[in-house]
């Protein structure tokens, strides 16, 4: 039987991180990872090989290639039973691994609702981290016409953004009232939604389907209000569920929401079982509450949360809940969001003070390749906590929103924004004068002092 110090279950970007920040930190163990697929892929990029790449193989991690130059052990293999008493796990192949400690990060799969008529035809797909189906459904999408992507989240936008610029005609379909609505407020999504339309796509909300019609392949869509749509292919882009059947046939406790119960260290509740990724328990930053966010971005700070305590618990290195913090980019236009939005803030009975500023990503604004910036943040009305934070730029908008997730993180207050000592340069930043993220700060502050007032 083989024998490891520490055994990874996964091999995208959650157990990959846990492998690489674990043998960072604990260098005389031995670390062995398992995965099923020999190619990984980037998570975040699945999108962009419909568009802006030039192939898959442009999106794939060089896991191998990491795991192998740090010392790592890597197999390509499945996992099918773990022995949680014994300390055992055996493989599809009939190998059994002898762990110290044992990560799950086995991640998530894409949901194709059993509710849904005709979700079996032919030409209807989910967006899976699978090269192989991906490359067979950029295939099949290469004699389609018109698509449907149902579900317009971030993966739902992105993907039709670049589905159009190969000259489909994409239909964009979300039953909420407004496209990323669970990441943006009305104000900021509906530019989005106005961005979208300005480059081709199709975008019907406030509308759920209840049918895909067709005999053996895609025809129409139908909605709930009994209309339909001629259409050749349709994408469901409608969340994930995460991959926990081995964990709960293995006796680990899964929560109602069917993900892996962890604490802040990422531990679940067997000894020397940790849980990273898709697949682990999130609780929101703010709210507390269970969530099923599901981000990449997210799932490598629990992996070098759990490397960093595998043998020893480093007490301030704790995962304290999930931020919710995303950016992508339409064209030159990026979008970001941290934290909760002011209507997720009005349903959980937060009383919240925000801010929205408009204002230009340089200085003087006739510089070229100058964009709009509009910062807009939420904040805890009496405390003045940043609680939440949206923005629209340039291709600064990415590192402008983890600056807001670092002040979410750390619980400051806008008063910590309007004293922010910040390098600015004409070719790189807003004016030091009118930085939008100050100035919408310095918004939700005066509102803070007419209230004090008020009283």
């Amino acid at each position: 039987m083989k024998k490891t110090d520490v055994l990874i279950i996964g091999g995208s970007a959650a157990g990959m991180v846990t492998a690489l920040t674990g043998k960072a930190h604990w260098p005389a163990k031995e670390f062995t990872l398992v995965k099923k697929q020999k190619d990984v892929m980037v998570p975040c990029g699945i999108p962009y090989i419909f568009g802006t790449l030039d192939g898959i193989d442009k999106n794939l991690m060089p896991v191998d290639m990491m795991l192998q130059k740090n010392g790592i052990t890597s197999l390509m293999e499945e996992a099918i039973d773990i022995n949680t008493t014994e300390k055992v796990v055996t493989l599809a192949g009939g190998e059994k691994i002898n762990y110290q400690k044992l990560v799950i990060a086995t991640g998530s799969t894409p949901m194709k609702p059993k509710w849904l008529k005709g979700a079996d035809l032919e030409n209807v797909f989910v967006i899976p981290k699978d090269k192989d189906y991906l490359e067979e459904m950029k295939g099949k999408l290469g004699t389609a016409k018109n698509i449907a992507v149902i579900g317009a989240g971030f993966i739902g936008v992105e993907l039709s953004d670049e589905l159009v610029k190969h000259g489909y005609h994409v239909t964009l379909i979300e039953k909420l009232p407004h496209i990323l609505s669970l990441a943006f407020d009305v104000e900021i999504a509906e530019k989005i939604h106005e961005l979208l339309v300005a480059r081709g796509v199709t975008i019907i909300s406030g509308k759920g389907i209840s049918k895909v019609l067709g005999t053996n392949k895609v025809e129409a869509i139908e909605f709930e209000d009994g209309t339909t749509l001629s259409m050749d292919a349709v994408v469901l882009s409608i969340g994930y569920k995460p991959s926990t059947s081995l964990a709960k046939k293995s006796g680990i406790y899964v929560d109602e929401d069917n993900f892996i119960a962890v604490d802040e260290y990422m531990r679940t509740h067997i000894p020397d079982i940790f849980a990273v990724g898709d697949c682990a328990q999130k609780r929101d930053f703010v709210t507390r509450r269970r969530v099923s966010t599901m981000l990449a971005s997210t799932a490598c700070a629990e992996a070098r949360i759990a490397g960093m305590n595998l043998f020893d618990l480093q007490v301030v290195k704790t995962f304290s809940g999930t931020i919710a913090i995303y950016s992508t980019a339409i064209g030159n236009t990026g979008f970001g969001t941290a934290g909760i939005t002011e209507q997720r803030a009005e349903q959980e009975g937060i009383a919240t003070i925000t801010g929205l500023f408009e204002g230009v990503n340089r200085h003087p604004g006739n510089l070229p390749d100058t964009h709009k910036q509009i910062v807009k943040l939420i904040a805890a009305k009496h405390s003045g906590v940043i609680i939440g934070g949206e923005v629209i730029g340039g291709m600064e908008t990415g590192e402008l929103t983890n600056v807001i997730g670092l002040a979410l993180q750390n619980r400051m207050s806008v008063n910590s924004f309007l004293t922010m000592q910040i390098g600015t340069h004409p070719c790189l930043t807003a004016s030091p004068a009118a930085y939008p993220l100050i100035k919408a700060s310095e918004m939700i502050a005066i509102q803070m002092l007419n209230n004090m007032k008020d009283r």
